[in-house]
């Protein structure tokens, strides 16, 4: 598999949507044009992982892909509500 600047554009757009609609659904908000597209691209990987395992079928396409790293970027910002929410204390 060859990354030309085509892949990579691709790659930016769908993590910067997913990222952007997950952070709209977990947050209320983005987090800001490189944070969703991190969010997002790391979304991607899980979505793509998970989905799988659980027996759902991958969508095919552009618009495939931003669903399953939309899914992927709200299991992500969720784990990691729940992360931080939990080591913080509150006096």
């Amino acid at each position: 598999m060859a990354l030309d600047s085509q892949s990579i554009l691709v790659w930016l757009v769908v993590g910067l949507i997913a990222g952007w609609l997950a952070g709209l659904v977990t947050k209320g908000g983005g987090f800001g044009l490189i944070g969703d597209i991190i969010v997002g691209i790391i979304g991607a990987f899980i979505g793509g992982l998970l989905l799988p395992r659980l027996g759902l079928g991958l969508p095919a396409g552009f618009l495939g892909s931003i669903v399953v790293a939309f899914v992927g970027a709200v299991i992500l910002l969720l784990v990691l509500r729940l992360v931080a929410g939990g080591s913080r204390r509150r006096v």
